[in-house]
């Protein structure tokens, strides 16, 4: 890569995914790594702070939330977009609250995540809700597991034990797609 390429790191647990990803960065002329944890992206950034980074918002048992603060620690000049399929309202604002660009929902490809990125940092506009219309009681209900895994660090035992339903039970609700 030439010293020009803006530099870009892919953080996801899916190796496919992030891949693939990284494959069509560096085709576009990106300097594209990728991570498959916390830990990894960490040290990566420690090496060579990402002008640009994607975070998934599940990153196995790693929380995309708490990685963002800690790239923006390490430099607040870095523009982040989060990455997920477990989008609901209440983690969109709090990761664009905590410095995140945007907020995107897999499935997207490049273009929506470059997109995101040229983006001014509004919420996200594709995940507002219309203040005259309540939401249903199923995407209430997912907002709120939501915010409670958040709070959790995505520790899904800890915040199955706050929702007081069965760990199980929990993960099943999870493995759904957010209702709309």
């Amino acid at each position: 890569m030439t010293d020009s390429a803006q530099s870009l790191l892919i953080v996801d647990d899916d190796r496919v995914l992030r891949q693939q990803l990284v494959h069509a960065f560096t085709r576009r002329g990106f300097d594209a790594r990728g991570a498959a944890t916390v830990e990894e992206a960490l040290r990566l950034a420690r090496e060579e702070p990402p002008e640009l980074a994607v975070v998934d918002l599940r990153i196995g048992e790693g929380s995309g939330l708490s990685l963002l603060r800690a790239l923006l620690e390490l430099d607040p000049t870095t523009r982040v977009v989060m990455h997920t399929g477990y989008g609901s309202i209440a983690t969109a604002l709090d990761a664009v609250r905590l410095g995140a660009v945007h907020y995107v929902q897999k499935p997207a490809d490049v273009d929506d995540l470059l997109a995101a990125f040229a983006r001014d940092a509004s919420p996200p506009s594709s995940l507002s809700i219309d203040a005259s219309e309540a939401p249903s009681l199923a995407r209430a209900e997912w907002e709120h597991i939501q915010r409670v895994l958040a709070d959790c660090g995505g520790n899904v035992s800890e915040a199955a034990r706050r929702l007081r339903i069965h760990r199980r039970s929990l993960q099943r609700k999870l493995n759904k797609y957010a209702p709309s």
